[in-house]
């Protein structure tokens, strides 16, 4: 049988972590790169089987990502976030497909979404496709500064089982990856050369699209709270790139 590594990187994500490395304890390796946490995530990764790293934080996610990649060993590689959980099922479909993958060289899946309270199905939030699953060697990621991307070497196949993204495990957990995703997305308008008026449009077409386009409404009081939190952010990262200018 194939061999299978997961690759996390993780910054203070203490909250979320045992439930993530839980869902990985069943593979042949697990490599761990804490970014500069302060709060007990080093601790916490270490009550597992981890061949751990310690690494300088970097706004530029690739970068530790690709480290956690290359200290990889086995013949399939599979990237977690600290916040997303391998269920069962997609457990066995990763064994399964990599045992018999074919011509495949990576495998995407679709990627599940809780927002307060409940599993989104609309809105832009599913099936969320991720590229995560590829043969050691097979890919890397881009030297992009935002929005890492893998790029892969060879045909991409599909999984049908969802990964599970947990994106925030209480209040103070958003407010802290709002503002980090505010500061991303700030960054791309600044490199993409968007001009004023788009960016000050930006979150109402983006509510728009989300809330009625992509049937959000159809999730409920769950679908409009995650809409309107999609418009702060956007309208965060707008405010706080006009500001600079």
């Amino acid at each position: 049988m194939p061999t299978i590594s997961v690759a996390m990187i993780a910054h203070n994500e203490e909250k979320n972590l045992a439930r993530s490395l839980a869902s990985a304890a069943w593979a042949d390796e697990l490599i761990f790169v804490d970014c500069g946490s302060t709060d007990g995530t080093a601790l916490s990764a270490r009550d597992f089987r981890v061949k751990y790293f310690s690494r300088p934080n970097s706004r530029a996610v690739y970068v530790n990502k690709q480290f956690s990649v290359d200290q990889a060993s086995s013949d399939w590689v599979f990237i977690l976030d600290a916040d997303e959980e391998i269920s069962p099922a997609l457990r066995a479909e990763i064994k399964r497909h990599t045992a018999a993958p074919g011509s495949f060289a990576a495998f995407s899946m679709p990627r599940r979404n809780f927002y307060f309270g409940r599993w989104l199905r609309h809105g832009g939030k599913y099936p969320d496709t991720q590229l995560r699953l590829f043969r050691r060697g097979a890919a890397r990621f881009l030297p992009l500064p935002v929005h890492e991307r893998l790029e892969v070497d060879g045909p991409v196949g599909a999984l049908k089982e969802p990964l599970l993204h947990y994106p925030y495990s209480d209040a103070e957990d958003m407010e802290k990856k709002l503002a980090f995703y505010s500061e991303i997305l700030a960054r791309s308008y600044e490199l993409k050369k968007r001009s004023r008026l788009f960016i000050l449009l930006r979150p109402f077409t983006r509510f728009f699209s989300a809330y009625l386009l992509k049937l959000g409404f159809l999730d409920g009081a769950a679908g409009l709270r995650t809409a309107l939190m999609d418009f702060r952010n956007v309208m965060s990262s707008a405010l706080r790139y006009i500001k600079t200018k």
